[in-house]
């Protein structure tokens, strides 16, 4: 009998096993149905259920190596990814409650080498992520790395050293800040004098029992047990190279077994005590005095009636997910190892199951996709087709066909609006409506508005050869020590970077233009007051503005 013969006979009566301990539990075909794609030659998933510190249900699902045919287990590590954000914040509110870190204390009074950008980040901001501080993610792949790199802690602290500018004032925003929640890593370390992962061992892992958690700071560490993460390819899978130790942020490395623990602590506090669980729960407030949602690693919100506190995971393949309902002290939680899971729709259908009896029934939607179709004048579609901008690189562009307008978003097939008023247009693949708004002063349709966004009128930009020429150069930032030659071939604009190779830029309005990459989606270009272009900015949402400087011509 062949080694790969032993193994999957050792897999069939693991998994029958694992089962049949299960097999008495009311809802375990239910919830088996849900993993029911997982098996022995996939990645798979844990799956805990926790109700007032009692097990309710547990079990593993599909492999965590497929080279070596492991199959995942109870013992088996993942790398939670995001997950990870409420031990750092937890960790905070430790040292808060016992006097070593102040909330609304400058974050340079621990860590001297964060720059001094003219107005204070509290340690309040990291925590409820308006602090301004750019994601790392972002910032570190327009700077050329790439997420398959060994990306490390110090690494991203040296990214934070020579950040220039804010994405906005302190207070002034939410924006998820991976980085924010590595600062407060570096602050446990900085007050407590013990590296962040010695800190949480000692005051967190060790008095739950969790034996098998870790925050992951060497990442050619061996780690018995450990799960990979992997993508579907034509061939079957791919596995990812995970070498990022962003801890605080993420890089935890523990077991469902150990995260049971993690879930029962919440409703008999043995570490941290009352004190700090409730603060883990104290939302954050913007500076205008409207509440974030946000507070010490959890979200919270609502599902059918009842409060929530959740976090979810994603890197190098694995998706986690952590679901808890604080009135009723039950969570359930998700870890898997395959870039298609959805761990997030798994658990509140797990959750579904067992609080049904106390949920509200599922809402009836009121939204305009329940409103009659209307007829709008010819004339009045004609004045809405146009190209509308939502952000940097993102337009939507409105057009006719007969009597019904379709929009179509940068990147995106076009659908169809239909009408439910003279001005409003519910779209059935967007899952909301768009509005047609305006101008007082002159009656013209000036802007749409979208999912809270106001997006205004704007004219295409169809440069000339001789005016695409204009924007050719080598710009540099002094912030990333990264540089960028924006060269013309023909008729088709590019920038070129030394790692990520060649990005066509694609003119959207005037100065602008789209660059398709998720670190790197439009490029702004900026004039001197001659209007000779001198720089330009780029970014995405979590890294906005970075300034590069026209240095010549390009390559020189």
């Amino acid at each position: 009998m062949s080694l790969r013969t032993l193994r999957l006979a050792a897999l069939a009566l693991v998994v029958p096993s694992l089962l049949a301990a299960q097999v008495t539990h009311p809802l375990a075909a239910r919830i088996d149905s849900l993993f029911a794609d997982y098996g022995a030659g996939t990645p798979g998933a844990a799956v805990a259920v926790v109700q007032h510190g009692e097990v309710l249900y547990e079990q593993s699902y599909g492999m965590a190596d497929l080279e070596h045919e492991i199959p995942i287990t109870s013992a088996t590590v993942f790398d939670i990814a995001s997950f990870s954000k409420q031990f750092a914040g937890m960790a905070i509110a430790m040292l808060v409650e016992k006097g070593g870190v102040s909330l609304d204390e400058n974050i340079r009074t621990y860590i001297p080498e964060v720059p001094d950008f003219g107005t204070p980040i509290t340690v309040r901001h990291l925590v409820h992520h308006i602090s301004g501080i750019r994601d790392w993610p972002a910032t570190l792949g327009i700077a050329g790395w790439q997420m398959d790199d060994v990306i490390s802690f110090q690494q991203i602290m040296t990214m934070v050293w020579h950040q220039q500018d804010l994405n906005f004032p302190p207070g002034a925003e939410y924006s998820y800040s991976n980085t924010g929640y590595n600062l407060l890593a570096e602050i446990v370390a900085r007050v407590s004098g013990m590296s962040f992962r010695a800190w949480t061992d000692t005051n967190i892992f060790e008095p739950l029992g969790m034996e098998n958690t870790h925050f992951h700071d060497d990442h050619q560490e061996v780690v018995p047990n450990r799960a990979y993460g992997y993508s579907s390819a034509e061939d079957g899978y791919r596995v990812a190279h995970n070498g990022l130790t962003a801890f605080g942020s993420s890089s935890l490395f523990t077991t469902i077994a150990d995260l049971t623990k993690w879930a029962a602590n919440f409703d008999d506090p043995k570490v941290g005590g009352v004190a700090v669980i409730e603060r883990m729960h104290e939302r954050g407030k913007l500076n205008i005095g409207r509440p974030v949602h946000y507070a010490f690693g959890l979200a919270f919100e609502e599902y059918r009636g009842l409060s929530t506190s959740s976090h979810g995971g994603s890197w190098a393949n694995f998706r986690t997910h952590f679901l808890r309902f604080p009135d009723q002290g039950f969570t359930v939680m998700v870890l898997g190892n395959s870039a298609s899971f959805n761990p997030s729709s798994r658990c509140y259908r797990i959750a579904d199951m067992y609080l049904a009896d106390v949920m509200a029934p599922q809402a009836t939607s009121t939204s305009s996709a329940d409103r009659p179709e209307v007829t709008v004048d010819g004339l009045l579609l004609d004045e809405y087709v146009g190209t509308y901008k939502l952000g940097p690189g993102w337009l939507v562009t409105v057009t006719r066909s007969g009597n019904r307008l379709m929009t179509q978003a940068t990147e995106e097939p076009a659908f169809p609006m239909k009408a439910v008023s003279d001005r409003e247009f519910w779209v059935a693949d967007y899952g909301a409506s768009i509005a047609f708004m305006r101008n007082r002063a002159t009656n013209d349709v000036s802007w749409i508005q979208y999912r809270g966004m106001q997006a205004p009128r704007v004219q295409l930009f169809e440069p000339s050869v001789e005016q695409l020429g204009e924007y050719v150069g080598r710009y540099y930032s002094e912030e990333l020590g990264a540089a960028y030659d924006v060269v013309l071939e023909g008729d088709r604009l590019f920038a070129l970077h030394r790692r990520h190779g060649e990005i066509t830029l694609l003119p959207t309005v005037k100065d602008e233009f789209r660059a398709g990459r998720w670190f790197l989606r439009a490029v702004t270009f900026v004039r001197d007051p001659d209007g000779a272009v001198t720089g330009m900015r780029v970014g995405v949402g979590r890294a906005r503005n970075l300034k590069f400087e026209r240095k010549g011509l390009e390559g020189s």
